[in-house]
């Protein structure tokens, strides 16, 4: 997967995670890093239960993106003491 499908991928994955998580997002910058970065722990679950981490740009990443944005965003959350809406 190339750089720009990893920005296009965590962007959208960053948004829905952020729009889930606390109903109002993290702003552009941070939704498209926690994407990123959701894909990555995503891709790690995942791979620890056996199944496919991110393959492409296709709705399977996605998934597995947002998931690990939605795990990133709690614990960025309890770390920072922010509570959901």
């Amino acid at each position: 997967m190339g750089i720009i499908s990893w920005i296009i991928l965590g962007l959208i994955a960053g948004y829905i995670g952020g729009k889930i998580v606390d109903k109002r997002g993290q702003g552009f910058w941070l939704n498209m890093a926690v994407g990123i970065v959701g894909a990555l722990i995503g891709g790690f679950l995942f791979s620890l239960f056996g199944a496919q981490g991110v393959t492409g740009l296709n709705l399977y990443s996605l998934v597995v993106a947002v998931i690990g944005s939605i795990v990133l965003l709690l614990i960025y959350n309890a770390v920072t003491g922010q509570r959901r809406a």
